[in-house]
């Protein structure tokens, strides 16, 4: 893959453009945290805390093949402070939305990446 197709900006600007558009895109009460992942520039994580009392909480790698497409990986799943098998039908539809979701930022944020 060319250098050109990877996002033009900076992994830096990317989290802060996440940061801004992701909660516009979860449901209102669902609260995201997004940082830098340190071992991979071409990659973010994505942390997001389910609304309501389950308590879930998912960790995804979202790591960009250019600078339209994203690659999510789920890394884990916590109800609470217990890590908890995600292949719950209830579990498994979570991770289906927010996999979709993270994509719909990802597409949100081309004007930013594809500059």
């Amino acid at each position: 893959m060319s250098k050109s197709d990877k996002p033009s900006v900076n992994q830096a600007e990317i989290v802060k453009e996440w940061e801004s558009v992701m909660p516009t895109i979860l449901q209102p009460a669902d609260t995201t945290r997004i940082w830098a992942d340190e071992s991979d520039a071409d990659a973010i994580r994505v942390h997001i805390l389910t609304a309501g009392h389950t308590g879930y909480s998912f960790d995804f790698k979202v790591t960009y093949v250019d600078a339209r497409e994203v690659k999510v990986e789920l890394t884990d799943v916590q109800q609470g402070t217990t890590h908890i098998d995600e292949r719950g039908d209830v579990v498994q539809s979570l991770i289906d939305d927010y996999v979709r979701h993270i994509h719909e930022c990802a597409q949100a944020l081309q004007k930013v990446t594809n500059a």
